[in-house]
Protein backbone atom coordinates (compact mmCIF):
# COMPACT_ATOMS: atom_id res chain seq x y z
CA UNK A 1 0.00 0.00 0.00
CA UNK A 2 2.91 2.45 0.62
CA UNK A 3 4.03 1.97 -2.70
CA UNK A 4 0.88 3.06 -3.81
CA UNK A 5 0.24 6.04 -2.21
CA UNK A 6 4.12 7.10 -3.56
CA UNK A 7 3.02 6.08 -7.21
CA UNK A 8 -0.57 8.16 -6.76
CA UNK A 9 1.43 10.71 -5.55
CA UNK A 10 4.44 10.72 -8.15
CA UNK A 11 1.36 10.99 -10.68
CA UNK A 12 -0.42 13.75 -9.08
CA UNK A 13 3.20 15.64 -8.64
CA UNK A 14 4.05 15.14 -12.30
CA UNK A 15 0.29 15.35 -14.13
CA UNK A 16 1.26 19.06 -15.39
CA UNK A 17 3.93 17.53 -17.11
CA UNK A 18 2.06 15.02 -18.16
CA UNK A 19 -0.71 17.41 -19.52
CA UNK A 20 2.25 19.13 -21.40
CA UNK A 21 3.05 16.12 -23.34
CA UNK A 22 -0.28 15.58 -24.07
CA UNK A 23 -0.60 18.99 -25.68
CA UNK A 24 2.92 18.20 -27.71
CA UNK A 25 1.03 14.84 -29.69
CA UNK A 26 -2.36 16.72 -29.64
CA UNK A 27 -0.32 19.04 -31.80
CA UNK A 28 0.39 17.32 -34.01
CA UNK A 29 -2.42 16.72 -37.17
CA UNK A 30 -2.44 12.83 -36.95
CA UNK A 31 -5.60 12.25 -39.80
CA UNK A 32 -4.89 9.16 -41.13
CA UNK A 33 -7.99 8.95 -43.77
CA UNK A 34 -6.08 12.39 -45.62
CA UNK A 35 -3.26 11.28 -47.73
CA UNK A 36 -1.86 14.98 -47.04
CA UNK A 37 -1.45 14.44 -43.46
CA UNK A 38 0.40 11.20 -44.03
CA UNK A 39 3.50 12.90 -42.80
CA UNK A 40 2.07 13.94 -40.13
CA UNK A 41 0.91 10.47 -38.77
CA UNK A 42 4.49 9.42 -39.09
CA UNK A 43 5.24 12.14 -36.97
CA UNK A 44 3.06 11.43 -34.60
CA UNK A 45 4.56 8.41 -34.63
CA UNK A 46 7.66 8.83 -33.91
CA UNK A 47 6.37 11.25 -31.03
CA UNK A 48 4.75 8.50 -29.27
CA UNK A 49 8.18 5.83 -29.48
CA UNK A 50 10.17 8.34 -28.17
CA UNK A 51 7.89 8.89 -24.99
CA UNK A 52 7.85 4.88 -24.31
CA UNK A 53 11.89 5.39 -24.87
CA UNK A 54 12.39 7.90 -22.20
CA UNK A 55 9.73 6.33 -19.59
CA UNK A 56 11.74 2.42 -19.31
CA UNK A 57 10.81 0.60 -23.42
CA UNK A 58 14.35 1.44 -24.75
CA UNK A 59 14.16 -0.48 -27.58
CA UNK A 60 10.75 0.83 -28.63
CA UNK A 61 10.64 0.74 -32.20
CA UNK A 62 7.78 2.30 -35.02
CA UNK A 63 6.88 -0.43 -37.59
CA UNK A 64 6.81 0.30 -41.24
CA UNK A 65 3.64 -0.88 -42.51
CA UNK A 66 2.03 -0.30 -46.31
CA UNK A 67 -0.49 2.19 -44.62
CA UNK A 68 0.86 4.25 -41.31
CA UNK A 69 3.32 2.42 -38.90
CA UNK A 70 2.63 1.13 -36.14
CA UNK A 71 4.72 1.56 -33.03
CA UNK A 72 5.67 -1.77 -30.50
CA UNK A 73 7.56 -1.52 -27.05
CA UNK A 74 8.00 -4.32 -24.79
CA UNK A 75 9.17 -4.72 -20.93
CA UNK A 76 9.52 -8.92 -20.37
CA UNK A 77 10.80 -9.88 -16.39
CA UNK A 78 9.57 -13.68 -16.44
CA UNK A 79 7.70 -15.53 -18.38
CA UNK A 80 6.67 -17.11 -15.32
CA UNK A 81 4.80 -13.36 -14.54
CA UNK A 82 1.79 -12.69 -16.19
CA UNK A 83 2.10 -10.89 -19.94
CA UNK A 84 -0.59 -7.25 -20.59
CA UNK A 85 -0.60 -6.23 -24.13
CA UNK A 86 -1.67 -2.51 -24.46
CA UNK A 87 -3.23 -1.53 -27.45
CA UNK A 88 -3.96 2.26 -28.52
CA UNK A 89 -3.88 4.41 -31.25
CA UNK A 90 -2.24 8.01 -32.47
CA UNK A 91 -4.30 8.73 -35.77
CA UNK A 92 -7.68 10.67 -35.39
CA UNK A 93 -10.72 12.14 -37.18
CA UNK A 94 -10.74 14.72 -39.75
CA UNK A 95 -12.05 18.18 -38.05
CA UNK A 96 -14.90 19.35 -40.05
CA UNK A 97 -16.91 21.56 -39.96
CA UNK A 98 -13.76 24.04 -38.38
CA UNK A 99 -15.85 27.07 -37.80
CA UNK A 100 -18.12 25.35 -34.77
CA UNK A 101 -14.74 24.89 -32.87
CA UNK A 102 -14.52 27.34 -30.39
CA UNK A 103 -10.67 26.94 -30.69
CA UNK A 104 -8.94 25.69 -33.14
CA UNK A 105 -9.03 21.86 -33.57
CA UNK A 106 -5.39 21.41 -33.27
CA UNK A 107 -4.32 23.72 -30.83
CA UNK A 108 -5.03 22.00 -27.77
CA UNK A 109 -6.75 24.50 -25.53
CA UNK A 110 -7.61 24.09 -21.47
CA UNK A 111 -10.57 25.53 -20.07
CA UNK A 112 -13.15 24.38 -17.27
CA UNK A 113 -11.02 21.32 -16.36
CA UNK A 114 -11.05 19.53 -19.77
CA UNK A 115 -8.55 19.68 -22.92
CA UNK A 116 -10.21 20.33 -26.07
CA UNK A 117 -8.50 19.16 -29.56
CA UNK A 118 -9.15 16.49 -31.96
CA UNK A 119 -7.88 13.10 -30.38
CA UNK A 120 -8.06 14.39 -26.83
CA UNK A 121 -10.41 11.66 -25.82
CA UNK A 122 -10.03 9.44 -28.97
CA UNK A 123 -7.83 8.20 -28.24
CA UNK A 124 -4.49 10.33 -27.20
CA UNK A 125 -5.04 11.39 -23.75
CA UNK A 126 -6.27 7.68 -22.78
CA UNK A 127 -3.05 6.53 -24.43
CA UNK A 128 -1.64 8.93 -22.67
CA UNK A 129 -2.81 8.48 -19.05
CA UNK A 130 -1.57 4.65 -19.74
CA UNK A 131 2.00 5.56 -20.33
CA UNK A 132 2.08 7.83 -16.90
CA UNK A 133 1.22 4.69 -15.42
CA UNK A 134 3.77 2.50 -16.72
CA UNK A 135 6.24 5.74 -16.00
CA UNK A 136 4.75 5.47 -12.31
CA UNK A 137 5.97 1.78 -11.87
CA UNK A 138 9.20 2.49 -13.30
CA UNK A 139 9.91 6.12 -11.78
CA UNK A 140 9.09 4.60 -7.95
CA UNK A 141 9.52 1.04 -7.86
CA UNK A 142 12.49 1.04 -10.95
CA UNK A 143 10.76 -2.02 -12.92
CA UNK A 144 7.20 -3.16 -14.16
CA UNK A 145 4.85 -5.34 -12.21
CA UNK A 146 4.16 -7.97 -14.59
CA UNK A 147 5.36 -8.31 -18.50
CA UNK A 148 4.01 -5.62 -20.93
CA UNK A 149 3.82 -5.09 -24.30
CA UNK A 150 2.71 -2.01 -26.01
CA UNK A 151 0.61 -2.03 -29.68
CA UNK A 152 -0.24 1.59 -31.21
CA UNK A 153 -1.59 1.91 -34.53
CA UNK A 154 -2.12 5.07 -36.90
CA UNK A 155 -5.20 3.33 -39.07
CA UNK A 156 -8.10 2.96 -36.27
CA UNK A 157 -10.00 5.61 -37.70
CA UNK A 158 -8.79 4.33 -41.15
CA UNK A 159 -10.12 0.68 -41.09
CA UNK A 160 -7.11 -0.72 -39.51
CA UNK A 161 -5.82 -2.73 -42.37
CA UNK A 162 -2.60 -3.01 -41.25
CA UNK A 163 -2.52 -3.75 -37.70
CA UNK A 164 -4.84 -6.53 -38.74
CA UNK A 165 -2.87 -7.97 -40.96
CA UNK A 166 0.68 -7.61 -38.26
CA UNK A 167 -1.38 -9.22 -35.39
CA UNK A 168 -1.96 -12.29 -38.23
CA UNK A 169 1.10 -12.57 -38.82
CA UNK A 170 2.67 -12.09 -35.43
CA UNK A 171 0.22 -14.02 -32.70
CA UNK A 172 3.55 -15.14 -31.15
CA UNK A 173 4.95 -12.26 -30.65
CA UNK A 174 1.91 -10.61 -29.38
CA UNK A 175 0.68 -13.52 -27.02
CA UNK A 176 -0.31 -12.14 -23.83
CA UNK A 177 -2.82 -13.24 -20.78
CA UNK A 178 -4.85 -10.59 -21.17
CA UNK A 179 -5.18 -7.20 -23.18
CA UNK A 180 -6.14 -3.41 -21.66
CA UNK A 181 -8.03 -1.30 -23.92
CA UNK A 182 -8.58 2.48 -22.94
CA UNK A 183 -10.72 3.72 -25.50
CA UNK A 184 -13.95 3.47 -24.57
CA UNK A 185 -16.34 5.59 -22.43
CA UNK A 186 -17.53 5.59 -18.67
CA UNK A 187 -21.50 6.37 -18.31
CA UNK A 188 -20.73 8.98 -15.74
CA UNK A 189 -17.82 10.61 -13.97
CA UNK A 190 -18.82 9.54 -10.55
CA UNK A 191 -20.11 6.56 -11.62
CA UNK A 192 -16.95 4.06 -13.24
CA UNK A 193 -18.19 1.40 -15.35
CA UNK A 194 -16.54 -1.53 -17.69
CA UNK A 195 -17.59 -2.80 -21.38
CA UNK A 196 -17.69 -6.08 -21.56
CA UNK A 197 -19.27 -6.43 -24.97
CA UNK A 198 -19.33 -4.78 -28.22
CA UNK A 199 -20.95 -4.70 -31.57
CA UNK A 200 -19.77 -5.76 -34.64
CA UNK A 201 -19.52 -3.53 -38.06
CA UNK A 202 -20.98 -4.24 -41.72
CA UNK A 203 -20.05 -0.40 -43.58
CA UNK A 204 -21.46 -0.80 -47.07
CA UNK A 205 -22.25 1.50 -49.94
CA UNK A 206 -25.15 0.92 -51.85
CA UNK A 207 -25.71 2.09 -55.69
CA UNK A 208 -28.86 2.20 -57.60
CA UNK A 209 -28.77 2.85 -61.50
CA UNK A 210 -31.82 3.60 -63.82
CA UNK A 211 -30.99 4.72 -67.17
CA UNK A 212 -27.98 4.58 -68.88
CA UNK A 213 -27.67 8.55 -68.68
CA UNK A 214 -29.75 11.44 -66.48
CA UNK A 215 -32.58 12.74 -67.71
CA UNK A 216 -35.06 15.53 -68.29
CA UNK A 217 -37.98 15.40 -66.03
CA UNK A 218 -40.11 17.32 -68.20
CA UNK A 219 -39.41 14.53 -71.22
CA UNK A 220 -38.84 11.62 -69.51
CA UNK A 221 -40.83 11.99 -65.98
CA UNK A 222 -43.48 9.63 -65.40
CA UNK A 223 -41.74 6.66 -67.06
CA UNK A 224 -38.41 7.15 -66.47
CA UNK A 225 -36.63 4.88 -63.44
CA UNK A 226 -35.37 7.24 -61.18
CA UNK A 227 -32.62 5.67 -58.69
CA UNK A 228 -33.07 8.81 -55.68
CA UNK A 229 -36.41 7.69 -55.00
CA UNK A 230 -35.68 4.10 -56.22
CA UNK A 231 -33.46 4.31 -53.20
CA UNK A 232 -35.48 5.98 -50.37
CA UNK A 233 -38.14 2.79 -51.27
CA UNK A 234 -35.91 0.67 -50.83
CA UNK A 235 -33.81 1.90 -47.46
CA UNK A 236 -37.21 2.50 -45.48
CA UNK A 237 -38.13 -1.46 -46.96
CA UNK A 238 -34.83 -2.37 -45.09
CA UNK A 239 -36.22 0.08 -42.25
CA UNK A 240 -39.67 1.20 -41.14
CA UNK A 241 -40.61 4.10 -39.27
CA UNK A 242 -40.76 1.68 -36.35
CA UNK A 243 -36.93 1.06 -36.74
CA UNK A 244 -38.01 -2.58 -36.83
CA UNK A 245 -35.16 -4.18 -39.75
CA UNK A 246 -36.74 -6.26 -42.34
CA UNK A 247 -33.51 -8.79 -42.12
CA UNK A 248 -35.50 -12.29 -41.07
CA UNK A 249 -31.72 -13.96 -40.95
CA UNK A 250 -30.43 -10.87 -38.64
CA UNK A 251 -33.54 -11.14 -36.51
CA UNK A 252 -33.39 -14.87 -35.80
CA UNK A 253 -29.63 -14.71 -35.03
CA UNK A 254 -29.69 -11.72 -32.26
CA UNK A 255 -29.54 -12.68 -28.28
CA UNK A 256 -31.85 -12.23 -25.95
CA UNK A 257 -30.22 -10.53 -22.72
CA UNK A 258 -29.43 -12.36 -19.61
CA UNK A 259 -32.32 -11.87 -16.50
CA UNK A 260 -30.28 -9.65 -15.17
CA UNK A 261 -29.05 -7.34 -18.40
CA UNK A 262 -32.61 -7.09 -18.70
CA UNK A 263 -33.69 -5.52 -15.98
CA UNK A 264 -31.03 -3.55 -15.91
CA UNK A 265 -31.56 -2.47 -19.42
CA UNK A 266 -35.22 -2.25 -18.60
CA UNK A 267 -35.00 -0.04 -14.96
CA UNK A 268 -32.17 2.21 -16.45
CA UNK A 269 -31.18 3.04 -12.82
CA UNK A 270 -28.42 5.28 -13.91
CA UNK A 271 -30.81 7.05 -16.04
CA UNK A 272 -29.15 7.35 -19.20
CA UNK A 273 -32.01 7.43 -21.07
CA UNK A 274 -32.15 11.33 -19.82
CA UNK A 275 -28.95 11.76 -20.74
CA UNK A 276 -28.89 10.45 -23.85
CA UNK A 277 -31.76 13.17 -24.66
CA UNK A 278 -29.58 16.12 -23.37
CA UNK A 279 -26.57 15.49 -24.91
CA UNK A 280 -28.40 15.00 -28.28
CA UNK A 281 -30.27 17.76 -27.83
CA UNK A 282 -33.59 16.05 -28.63
CA UNK A 283 -36.66 15.80 -26.63
CA UNK A 284 -37.74 11.45 -27.25
CA UNK A 285 -35.66 8.51 -28.63
CA UNK A 286 -36.25 6.55 -31.92
CA UNK A 287 -36.67 2.87 -32.31
CA UNK A 288 -38.14 -0.23 -31.70
CA UNK A 289 -40.86 0.54 -29.25
CA UNK A 290 -40.51 -3.43 -28.30
CA UNK A 291 -37.20 -2.77 -26.69
CA UNK A 292 -36.01 -0.55 -23.84
CA UNK A 293 -33.47 1.88 -25.31
CA UNK A 294 -30.54 0.71 -23.39
CA UNK A 295 -31.36 -2.54 -25.33
CA UNK A 296 -31.83 -0.61 -28.69
CA UNK A 297 -28.30 1.30 -28.01
CA UNK A 298 -25.84 -1.98 -26.67
CA UNK A 299 -27.50 -4.86 -27.97
CA UNK A 300 -29.64 -4.85 -30.99
CA UNK A 301 -28.69 -4.80 -34.17
CA UNK A 302 -28.85 -1.64 -35.98
CA UNK A 303 -29.24 -0.26 -39.98
CA UNK A 304 -27.79 3.53 -40.44
CA UNK A 305 -28.32 5.79 -43.35
CA UNK A 306 -24.93 7.80 -43.18
CA UNK A 307 -25.28 9.68 -46.76
CA UNK A 308 -26.96 9.61 -49.74
CA UNK A 309 -25.69 10.67 -52.69
CA UNK A 310 -27.03 11.76 -56.29
CA UNK A 311 -28.74 14.14 -58.71
CA UNK A 312 -28.75 18.34 -58.64
CA UNK A 313 -28.07 19.36 -54.95
CA UNK A 314 -26.65 22.48 -56.24
CA UNK A 315 -28.00 26.55 -56.07
CA UNK A 316 -31.08 26.85 -58.07
CA UNK A 317 -33.10 24.52 -59.97
CA UNK A 318 -32.01 21.81 -62.41
CA UNK A 319 -34.90 19.20 -63.28
CA UNK A 320 -32.97 16.44 -63.95
CA UNK A 321 -33.91 12.36 -63.25
CA UNK A 322 -30.46 11.23 -62.11
CA UNK A 323 -29.00 7.71 -63.62
CA UNK A 324 -27.55 6.91 -60.62
CA UNK A 325 -27.84 6.93 -56.73
CA UNK A 326 -25.71 5.70 -53.74
CA UNK A 327 -25.99 5.60 -49.76
CA UNK A 328 -23.60 4.58 -47.31
CA UNK A 329 -25.44 2.42 -45.25
CA UNK A 330 -24.08 0.25 -41.88
CA UNK A 331 -25.20 -2.18 -39.42
CA UNK A 332 -24.06 -3.12 -35.86
CA UNK A 333 -24.09 -6.19 -34.91
CA UNK A 334 -24.32 -8.58 -31.98
CA UNK A 335 -21.20 -10.10 -30.83
CA UNK A 336 -21.86 -13.64 -31.99
CA UNK A 337 -22.85 -12.14 -35.44
CA UNK A 338 -20.38 -12.94 -38.15
CA UNK A 339 -20.08 -9.76 -40.66
CA UNK A 340 -19.80 -11.55 -43.72
CA UNK A 341 -23.42 -13.73 -43.24
CA UNK A 342 -24.78 -10.39 -42.35
CA UNK A 343 -23.51 -8.74 -45.79
CA UNK A 344 -25.08 -12.28 -47.45
CA UNK A 345 -28.46 -11.62 -46.19
CA UNK A 346 -28.05 -7.91 -46.75
CA UNK A 347 -27.54 -8.95 -50.06
CA UNK A 348 -30.73 -10.57 -50.22
CA UNK A 349 -32.90 -8.38 -48.36
CA UNK A 350 -31.65 -5.47 -50.89
CA UNK A 351 -32.45 -7.66 -54.29
CA UNK A 352 -35.96 -8.56 -52.42
CA UNK A 353 -37.58 -5.22 -51.87
CA UNK A 354 -35.38 -2.99 -54.75
CA UNK A 355 -37.97 -1.60 -56.51
CA UNK A 356 -38.74 -2.87 -60.23
CA UNK A 357 -36.54 -1.26 -63.21
CA UNK A 358 -33.44 -0.66 -61.45
CA UNK A 359 -30.55 -2.38 -61.18
CA UNK A 360 -28.69 -2.35 -57.95
CA UNK A 361 -24.88 -3.27 -56.47
CA UNK A 362 -23.91 -3.48 -52.65
CA UNK A 363 -20.30 -3.17 -52.17
CA UNK A 364 -18.61 -4.22 -48.74
CA UNK A 365 -16.72 -1.30 -47.58
CA UNK A 366 -15.05 -2.49 -44.21
CA UNK A 367 -16.53 -4.68 -41.58
CA UNK A 368 -15.30 -6.22 -38.40
CA UNK A 369 -16.40 -8.67 -35.52
CA UNK A 370 -18.27 -7.91 -32.22
CA UNK A 371 -16.64 -8.99 -28.60
CA UNK A 372 -18.27 -10.39 -25.37
CA UNK A 373 -16.22 -11.34 -22.33
CA UNK A 374 -18.11 -12.59 -19.16
CA UNK A 375 -18.03 -10.26 -15.96
CA UNK A 376 -16.60 -13.17 -13.98
CA UNK A 377 -13.44 -13.12 -15.86
CA UNK A 378 -10.68 -12.34 -13.42
CA UNK A 379 -9.20 -9.67 -15.31
CA UNK A 380 -12.29 -7.86 -15.42
CA UNK A 381 -12.95 -8.30 -11.66
CA UNK A 382 -9.08 -7.12 -10.94
CA UNK A 383 -10.26 -3.80 -13.57
CA UNK A 384 -13.61 -3.87 -11.58
CA UNK A 385 -10.92 -3.90 -7.94
CA UNK A 386 -9.22 -1.00 -9.59
CA UNK A 387 -11.47 1.34 -10.25
CA UNK A 388 -13.68 0.83 -7.24
CA UNK A 389 -10.53 1.45 -5.48
CA UNK A 390 -9.94 4.92 -7.04
CA UNK A 391 -13.55 6.44 -7.63
CA UNK A 392 -15.05 4.70 -4.33
CA UNK A 393 -17.83 2.95 -6.02
CA UNK A 394 -18.23 -0.33 -7.92
CA UNK A 395 -17.91 0.11 -12.07
CA UNK A 396 -21.52 -0.96 -13.85
CA UNK A 397 -21.36 -3.91 -16.61
CA UNK A 398 -21.80 -2.20 -19.89
CA UNK A 399 -22.58 -3.39 -23.27
CA UNK A 400 -21.43 -0.84 -25.85
CA UNK A 401 -22.73 0.17 -28.96
CA UNK A 402 -19.72 1.11 -30.81
CA UNK A 403 -17.12 -1.01 -32.70
CA UNK A 404 -13.57 -1.74 -31.86
CA UNK A 405 -12.34 -4.37 -34.41
CA UNK A 406 -9.19 -5.02 -32.52
CA UNK A 407 -10.99 -6.13 -29.39
CA UNK A 408 -12.67 -8.94 -31.64
CA UNK A 409 -9.01 -9.63 -33.50
CA UNK A 410 -7.08 -10.28 -30.27
CA UNK A 411 -10.10 -12.57 -29.01
CA UNK A 412 -10.41 -14.32 -31.83
CA UNK A 413 -6.46 -14.92 -33.41
CA UNK A 414 -4.68 -14.54 -29.83
CA UNK A 415 -7.33 -15.81 -27.49
CA UNK A 416 -6.86 -13.11 -25.43
CA UNK A 417 -9.26 -12.07 -22.86
CA UNK A 418 -9.26 -7.66 -23.86
CA UNK A 419 -10.34 -6.02 -20.42
CA UNK A 420 -11.87 -2.36 -22.28
CA UNK A 421 -11.10 0.12 -19.58
CA UNK A 422 -12.05 4.13 -21.06
CA UNK A 423 -12.12 7.36 -18.84
CA UNK A 424 -13.62 8.91 -21.24
CA UNK A 425 -17.46 10.64 -20.88
CA UNK A 426 -20.56 10.78 -22.59
CA UNK A 427 -20.24 14.39 -23.57
CA UNK A 428 -16.58 14.43 -24.77
CA UNK A 429 -17.56 14.88 -28.72
CA UNK A 430 -15.23 12.41 -30.34
CA UNK A 431 -15.43 12.81 -33.94
CA UNK A 432 -17.13 15.69 -33.78
CA UNK A 433 -16.32 19.47 -32.98
CA UNK A 434 -14.79 20.52 -30.22
CA UNK A 435 -13.55 17.38 -28.72
CA UNK A 436 -12.49 17.29 -25.19
CA UNK A 437 -10.93 14.94 -22.12
CA UNK A 438 -11.55 15.89 -18.78
CA UNK A 439 -8.51 16.37 -17.14
CA UNK A 440 -9.82 14.93 -13.54
CA UNK A 441 -10.56 11.31 -15.38
CA UNK A 442 -7.14 11.96 -16.67
CA UNK A 443 -5.50 11.62 -13.21
CA UNK A 444 -8.38 9.05 -12.17
CA UNK A 445 -7.51 7.39 -14.88
CA UNK A 446 -3.76 6.75 -14.62
CA UNK A 447 -4.11 5.93 -11.06
CA UNK A 448 -6.54 3.45 -12.04
CA UNK A 449 -4.21 1.77 -14.57
CA UNK A 450 -1.30 1.68 -12.46
CA UNK A 451 -3.64 -0.09 -9.30
CA UNK A 452 -4.33 -2.41 -12.34
CA UNK A 453 -1.40 -3.60 -13.19
CA UNK A 454 -0.49 -3.89 -9.40
CA UNK A 455 -3.34 -5.93 -9.32
CA UNK A 456 -2.60 -8.51 -12.06
CA UNK A 457 1.12 -9.19 -10.72
CA UNK A 458 -0.98 -11.42 -8.25
CA UNK A 459 -2.45 -13.31 -11.11
CA UNK A 460 -1.86 -16.74 -12.29
CA UNK A 461 -0.72 -17.08 -16.10
CA UNK A 462 -2.59 -19.02 -18.76
CA UNK A 463 -6.40 -19.27 -19.80
CA UNK A 464 -8.69 -16.93 -17.80
CA UNK A 465 -11.05 -18.52 -15.52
Amino acid sequence: MADAAKRNSYLDENQNRFIEQLQQWLAIPSISTLSEHKADVARAADWVRERLQAIGFPEAKTIATTGHPLVYAESMLDKNTPTLLVYGHYDVQPVDPVKEWQTPPFEPTIRDGNIYCRGASDDKAQVMLVLAALEAWFAVNGALPINVKILLEGEEEAGGASITRYVQDNPELLQADAALICDTHMVHPEQPSLVTSLRGILYTEITVSGAKTDLHSGSYGGVAPNPIHALCILINRLKGEDGVIQIPELAAATPTPTAAEKSFLQEDPLHIQDALCTEMGVTELVGEKNYPPLERLGVRPTLEVHGIRGGFTGEGAKTVIPATALAKVSLRLPANIDPDDAFTWLQKAVRRNMPAGHRVQLTNLHSGKGFYIHPDSRYIQAASQALESVYGTPPVFMREGGSIPIAALFDTILKTPVVLMGFGLPDDTIHAPNEKFSLDQFNKGMKTVADFLGRLAGQPTGPAT
